[in-house]
């Protein structure tokens, strides 16, 4: 009998798939009798092109993490709402996990990185871990622990969480000191393939010009781009923008037309543009792509990942307000000075499959 894993992937954003995917992958070739359940509110498009193996989809969200914005900034009047809300009837919430788990029946339980399918399993006697480089535990204190009505939820989150058999924490990761239960492993990541050649020539780059990916995550953020100053001296930028932006000019190209495996752009790039983010950091980092960074507002996870980027990559910070004027050119020339450190090795991907397995009967 095929053992079945029932796996909950967040959708905020993209990084939680790009944590999953590559350990998913793993998990397949070391259990080939496995069974995949895969929940997300991620399109499907996007979970089949980074997850191998097949899988059966069921859409939905069972965590939202924070109301954003934009991909920089939390709406916390909205997020407030949203966990007030949520947890109002927290006991009948994890009673219906409870039920939808045990109809399902799998094996074991795995989230990136919702908390209800943990509390629920522990209600339906199912076997349950958890994964990622951060938990809402600790980013939901950061932001409202000061907040009289925050208590309770706190703590019913963290219960959620210890009642898992492990939490995998997938380095670079926050320390996670109120979690007694977790097992570190190497960063986990996807190689990607260089495809340069074949990059410039579609679209259209000039010899010698340079390729600077924007990537901000699944989230869009409004960087004034269409307004930036073309560069015309030798030897040039060319962006690689989200096609949503619908920008018109020579020296940009929308990157969804390009239908290219995200991480082979990684690879095949001068620079990514980004915002501190578990995937794409370790994404560039494995595939030796220096990065131009904006800090997120208030985002307690990004101090951890900005200090292991700054030991395995090479990177820099970029203030936004350059940003949106586009003045980037010599934020780069200084980026691609510096020496380029050793690319580290993602095995994280293979620790946390061999750990997962070890759970499964």
């Amino acid at each position: 009998m095929p053992k079945h894993l029932f796996i909950d992937i967040s959708s905020h954003g993209f990084g939680h798939l790009a944590q999953v995917a590559p350990i998913l992958n793993a998990l397949a070739r070391i259990r080939t009798d496995l069974r995949l359940t895969l929940r997300s509110g991620l399109p499907p498009e996007k979970l089949r092109a980074r997850i191998n193996t097949p899988f059966e989809h069921i859409s939905g969200r069972s965590d939202f993490g924070f109301v954003m914005q934009d991909a920089m900034n939390i709406d916390t009047v909205a997020t407030a709402e949203a966990y007030r809300t949520w947890h109002a009837d927290w006991e009948g919430r994890v009673a219906a996990e409870e039920i939808f788990l045990r109809r399902l029946a799998p094996d074991l339980v795995l989230t990136d990185v919702a908390y209800l399918p943990l509390a629920g399993a522990a209600r339906a006697g199912l076997p349950a871990l958890s994964m990622c480089s951060l938990n809402w535990a600790d980013l939901f204190a950061h932001v409202f622990g000061h907040e009289m009505w925050a208590g309770a939820i706190h703590e019913q989150i963290l219960a959620a969480y210890r009642s898992a058999a492990c939490f995998i924490r997938l380095t670079p990761a926050m320390p996670m000191p109120d979690l007694p239960n977790t097992r570190a492993v190497s960063p986990v990541a996807m190689l990607g393939q260089d495809c340069r050649d074949s990059l410039h020539g579609r679209i259209g780059a000039r010899a010698g010009e340079r390729v600077v990916l924007i990537a901000f995550g699944g989230f869009d953020k409004d960087l004034n781009a269409a307004n930036w100053p073309v560069t015309l001296d030798a030897p040039g930028v060319h962006y690689l923008v989200p096609e949503s932006w619908g920008i018109a000019r020579e020296d940009m190209t929308a990157m969804e037309p390009l239908r290219m495996n995200f991480t082979d752009l990684l690879r095949s790039v001068d620079a990514v543009l980004t915002k501190p983010g578990y995937g794409t950091f370790t994404e560039a980092a494995c595939n030796g792509a220096p990065v131009l960074y904006v800090r997120r507002t208030d985002w307690p996870e990004q101090d951890c990942l900005i200090e292991w980027l700054e030991q395995n990559a090479r990177c820099r910070e970029v203030p936004f307000a350059t940003l949106l004027r586009g003045e980037m050119r010599e934020e780069l020339e200084r980026l691609w000075r510096q020496t380029k450190p050793l690319s580290p090795s993602p095995h994280g991907a293979e620790e946390a499959a061999r750990l997962i397995a070890s759970y499964l009967p």
